[in-house]
């Protein structure tokens, strides 16, 4: 006997069903809210939808009464309900891949340490940007969310998504010392203007009188990630998420010798089953073909059991064996949640409350009411 495979098997019970009475059709998926009641349209195979005369307890219904449909689950009479149109958020315009680089560190460009006034080796100046840094967090983290939602009635000329933040912690583990973050963009002018807005960046590199923040002296580099699934392990998984910054000798960039270990280098990086992301930095230029856009480095993500372990798994690279870096830096970090996707309807518990997020979400600017960030949001 000829077995057949489950989507098929699934696709003849739909086409099927698309052919029902009425009286046999599923039921019609509905929620209720506090202030007002609205259908959900479902879609048949035929992509034919149910209408609201279509009801599954008929003429007759089920005790063969000829009393109207009595409610489903108690719920209020569905017929005059009018179907509501809700349009879901569009794709960013920023996915283009154009992904760069921004590193910024507290005691590289805190105006406040570079001041000249201070003692480098004044321990509590550090602690003192920690902790401006650790205050001002949730703005940073509440302006990457606004920066990443778009949509026709909130944010509309933006031209730069975080696509994450890493918060970079000392080697003691008890510090803050800076962030690096990925942001994807048509242009850097675009990228270099969202980074302007950042109020950590804002508060280390300060204002003129005109409340513009220049961000030229923040490095920035086109960030080219290596595509391949088997590095994109999950960060937490057999260790703790770990970033190694890893720049080139001046002189390898003329021997070829980045070209000649790549295949080394990348055959190690899968066979460690460690890498949450990786690729190599290039000179941020304007355009992504531009010959000038060379590799300078290379920036990897990893899961390590501890700071020896990660220092021994960069150590042994092949890249590093054979000298093509000149300095390499490992940080752990904390990953901060910049992705604006808050929380989503529960349409199998349409009473379950999520007026607290709307709340907060409202506290902090966002549009509450329009017809596409409550889609994306409750």
């Amino acid at each position: 006997m000829a077995r057949l495979s489950l989507p098929f098997v699934v696709s003849i019970i739909s086409a099927t069903q698309a052919f029902l009475p009425a009286t046999l059709q599923p039921p019609v998926a509905s929620c209720v809210t506090s202030t007002s009641t609205c259908r959900r349209m479902s879609f048949m195979a035929d992509s034919s939808d149910y209408k609201p005369e279509k009801s599954d307890y008929g003429e007759g219904g089920e005790d063969g009464n000829n009393n109207p449909a009595s409610p489903l689950r108690g719920e209020v009479d569905m017929a005059d309900v009018p179907t509501i149109d809700e349009i879901p958020v569009p794709m960013s315009r920023n996915n283009v891949g154009n992904r760069f680089l921004a590193l910024v560190f507290d005691r590289t460009h805190s105006s406040k340490y570079n001041s000249g006034d201070v003692d480098e080796d004044d321990g509590s100046v550090l602690w003192e940007m920690h902790h401006d840094r650790v205050a001002l967090t949730e703005e940073h983290v509440m302006w990457a969310r606004k920066q990443n939602l778009y949509n026709e009635t909130f944010n509309t000329g933006s031209m730069a998504d975080v696509l994450w933040s890493h918060q970079l912690l000392s080697s003691d583990l008890q510090r803050t010392i800076g962030h690096a973050m990925c942001i994807d963009s048509p242009t850097i002018h675009h990228c270099r203007e969202a980074l302007s807005r950042d109020p950590i960046i804002r508060s280390l590199l300060g204002v003129d009188s005109d409340g513009e923040c220049d961000v030229s002296s923040i490095p920035l580099y086109r960030w080219r990630q290596i595509r391949d699934h088997t590095l994109r392990r999950d960060d937490g998984r057999d260790g703790l998420p770990t970033m190694a910054l890893a720049f080139d000798r001046p002189e390898a960039m003329s021997d070829g010798l980045r070209e000649e270990i790549f295949t080394d280098h990348l055959e190690y990086l899968i066979r460690s089953e460690r890498i949450i992301a990786g690729g190599p930095l290039h000179v941020a230029t304007e355009e992504k073909t531009d010959p000038a856009s060379v590799a300078v480095g290379t920036l990897l993500l990893f899961n390590a059991a501890n700071r020896d372990h990660a220092v021994e798994f960069v150590e042994n690279d092949p890249a590093s064996l054979v000298g093509l870096y000149g300095t390499v830096t490992v940080h752990r970090y904390n990953n901060l949640d910049v992705t604006g996707k808050f929380v989503s309807e529960n349409l199998y518990f349409p009473k379950q409350n999520t007026y607290q997020m709307k709340e907060a979400m409202e506290h902090w600017g966002y549009p509450v009411n329009d017809r596409q960030t409550k889609w994306l949001n409750w």
